[in-house]
Parts: structure tokens; C-alpha cells; sequence
């Protein structure tokens, strides 16, 4: 998985404070020079009104540029951000930036359409890659510069067309004037010297376009050039910043010499599925060992819970052997008393010569109480032997969990009153 780098791009605040100085600058010195610009523009308004145009052209592109800026900064951090996010829990990269990369900004284009359909293992690319995007954003930030650099080049073409526009009528107005300062026939001195200042008046009306289309041409573009010298400023900064964040996740590829060059592009595939099978390796060995350590905590638990309750079942059939032979111990005490007192009875009878009249069903109760006797013996062997086959089963059980083998009875205790197992 690729190295989650932190983003480190900020807003072009200082351009644009920068910027909106020298356009309120200019405002405000255009608003005092007020009236001594508007006969400077009404020499020409056509051409003074189209150079006009050009500048607020150049200006709205200059602005354009940086809000363009603005908006791929803020672009960028929310998907590196969200990158960031993915890439820490292991998501897919692509699912993370789906709804992003299709609001991408014209500037960033390639970078989202790139990075954005990578898996988790995409958070690195190679060196080529990176190259291309770089490259990819250079060329459209140049795209944009070229617009403002030909409109400040157009501002400086309409204030020449203007000079030599001017100078094209003011040379014709001269010979003009030259001719005219011939004496005609009947002509007064007050009529020559009016055609001379009508020749000097079209002269100066031709030098008026000239040096006024000059001087709106070029200062529109001096504005114009250092507007687009503090953007130029911005997008520097910012292609400088992209630089430096997708170095932290860029993979030094193989380079080869001309002679024998290699696919870099197959290459950088094939390591990328590589990389990706790999990442996918780990993750399965990952979750394999964490179900495996799952699954012996669970048969630790059962075994412990199987070993306290066969336990507690030894218990119980302690106790209850012992209740038992508790049991057989009055019932004997009782059998006992009843023998003794028969043969105190006989003996009675046999003193007085005649037997006792209840002699024979004393003999019947012995004979029931001897076999109520065997009766309970029997079913003590009965349920001596249900236990035994009970506990052979939770043996076998403990040992199949333990042990993996039901029949290994190496390892566990022999039971009390039994003699110790044989390993072989």
C-alpha cells in the first residue's frame, strides 16, 4: 500500500491582493486623469474604444486564471484528503474518489481520471505517470498564460496601429501643406496662411491618433503583463506544490538506454499487478491468521468448558456413588437388625416348643428384602456403567478438541481408582 502523504497546497491569497491593488491603482488613476484622457481617447474612439475592450479582456482573463487557480486548490485537497482516508483503511481509492473525479476541474483533469480509477494499491504510480500528469498540467496552465500573454501582444499591435495609422494621415496632410503654401493668383495672404492652419490642423489630428493609441495601447498592456505576471506567480507556486505531493507517492520505474529500450508502460502494469496481488496476499494471510487465532480462543473456551463440566459430572457421580453406598450401608445396618431379630424369634419358638404363627411371613420378608437387595445392586451396575460410557464419550470428545485425535488418551489423567495408561 502506498505512503499516505499529506497534502501542503495553499490559495494564491497574495496574487489576488496583489492583483486588486494594481486594478484599484488604475481605476483610481484613470478617474483623476479623467479629463485630461477623455480628449486622448476622442481622437480615435474606434480604435481607442477597441483597445479599451482588449484591456478589460486581459484583465477578466488574468482573474479568470486565478479563480481557475483557486478552484483546483480546493479541488485537490478534498481529493487527496479523501485519498488519504481511503488509503489508511484499505479502501479502494477509485470508489473513494468516483464523485469527485467527475467534478474535476479542466486543469486537474488528467490527475483525477489517473489516480481515480486505482484500487487501494493505486496510491502509488510510476515515474512515467507522474510525468504525464505533470506534464498534462503544464500544458494547460500554459494554455491559459497564452491567452493573456496574446492579448497583451495585441494591446502593444493596436497602439502601433494606431502610431502608423496616425503618421499614415499626417505625412499626406504635410505635402498637403506644402502644396498649398504656393502663391496662387488673387490669393490674399489671410487665405494662405488659413490653408496653412488647416494643413497644421490635420497634421496634429493625425499625430493626436497616433501618440494617443500608442499610449493606451501600451499602458493597457503594462496593466495587463504584470497581472499576468503575479498569476503566472500563482500557477508556478501551485504546479510546484503538485510536484511536491505526488513525489511522496511516485515509484522510481526502470529506465533503459535507447539501444535497448523497454515497455515501461507494460512494465509499470505489471508491477502495479504485482503490487496489487501482493497487497491482496497479505490481506488474506492477515484475516487467515486472525480467524485462525478466532477459532483456537473459541476451541479454548469449549475446551475449558467441556473440562469443567466433565468436572463437575465426576462430582456428581462421586457423590452419587457415595450417596449409594451410604444407601447399601443402612439397608445392610437394616437387614442386619431384621436377621437378628428372626433368629431371636426362631430361638423363642424353638424354646417354647412350638413355632412362632408369623415365622413363615418373616421368612417371605427376608426373601423380599434379599432381593429388593440384588434389585438395587443391579441398577447401581447399571448406572455405574451408563456413566462410565458417558464419560468415554466427553474423553473422547476432549481429546478429538485438544488433541485432534479422540483415541489419544497419552496425555490426559487416569481416572481415580484406575491404574495408569500404557503410552505404547
Amino acid at each position: 500500500m502506498g505512503a499516505v502523504v499529506k497534502p501542503q497546497f495553499s490559495q494564491p491569497v497574495r496574487q489576488i491582493f496583489l492583483m486588486g491593488t494594481v486594478l484599484v491603482l488604475v481605476i483610481l488613476g484613470a478617474w483623476f486623469a479623467y479629463g485630461r484622457i477623455l480628449p486622448i481617447f476622442a481622437a480615435n474612439r474606434f480604435l481607442n474604444g477597441l483597445i479599451l475592450g482588449v484591456f478589460v479582456l486581459g484583465v477578466l482573463a488574468c482573474f479568470w486564471q486565478v479563480a481557475q487557480l483557486v478552484q483546483s486548490v480546493s479541488w485537490i485537497e478534498r481529493f487527496a484528503a479523501s485519498r488519504r482516508e481511503a488509503l489508511a483503511v484499505g479502501r479502494s481509492v477509485g470508489s473513494a474518489e468516483a464523485d469527485q473525479s467527475s467534478d474535476a476541474p479542466r486543469l486537474l483533469a488528467p490527475l483525477a481520471a489517473l489516480l481515480g480509477n486505482r484500487d487501494a494499491t493505486g496510491g502509488v504510480i510510476s515515474t512515467g505517470a507522474s510525468r504525464s500528469i505533470l506534464d498534462s498540467v503544464a500544458t494547460r496552465i500554459d494554455e491559459a498564460r497564452d491567452i493573456t500573454r496574446y492579448l497583451a501582444n495585441l494591446l502593444i499591435f493596436l497602439g502601433l496601429l494606431g502610431t502608423f495609422y496616425g503618421l499614415a494621415t499626417t505625412v499626406p496632410a504635410v505635402v498637403e501643406t506644402i502644396r498649398a503654401l504656393a502663391p496662387q493668383e488673387g490669393e490674399t495672404g489671410v487665405e494662405v496662411f488659413a490653408k496653412l492652419m488647416g494643413g497644421l490642423e490635420a497634421q496634429l489630428g493625425g499625430m493626436a491618433v497616433a501618440f494617443s493609441s500608442s499610449l493606451l495601447g501600451l499602458a493597457g498592456s503594462l496593466v495587463v503583463g504584470l497581472l499576468e505576471l503575479f498569476a503566472t506567480h500563482g500557477q508556478n507556486r501551485f504546479f510546484r506544490e503538485l510536484e511536491e505531493w505526488m513525489s511522496g507517492f511516485t515509484r522510481i520505474s526502470l529506465a533503459g538506454s535507447e539501444d535497448d529500450a523497454i515497455d515501461q508502460a507494460a512494465i509499470a502494469g505489471f508491477l502495479d499487478q504485482m503490487a496489487g496481488q501482493m497487497d491482496r496476499l497479505q490481506q488474506f494471510h492477515a484475516e487467515r491468521d486472525a480467524d485462525r487465532d478466532q477459532a483456537a480462543e473459541q476451541a479454548d473456551e469449549r475446551v475449558v468448558v467441556m473440562a469443567e463440566s466433565v468436572e463437575a459430572l465426576l462430582r456428581q457421580v462421586v457423590a452419587e456413588r457415595e450417596a449409594t453406598v451410604a444407601r447399601a450401608a443402612s439397608l445392610n445396618s437394616a437387614l442386619n437388625r431384621i436377621a437378628d431379630g428372626q433368629d431371636r424369634l426362631i430361638a423363642q419358638g424353638e424354646a417354647g416348643g412350638t413355632a412362632a404363627p408369623g415365622a413363615g411371613n418373616l421368612v417371605g420378608i427376608e426373601a423380599a428384602l434379599l432381593r429388593l437387595s440384588d434389585d438395587l445392586n443391579i441398577g447401581r451396575e447399571e448406572m455405574l456403567v451408563e456413566l462410565r460410557s458417558d464419560l468415554l464419550v466427553l474423553t473422547r470428545a476432549v481429546r478429538a478438541a485438544r488433541f485432534g485425535d479422540p483415541f489419544r488418551d497419552d496425555k490426559l489423567p487416569p481416572l481415580r481408582g484406575q491404574p495408569p495408561r500404557d503410552p505404547g
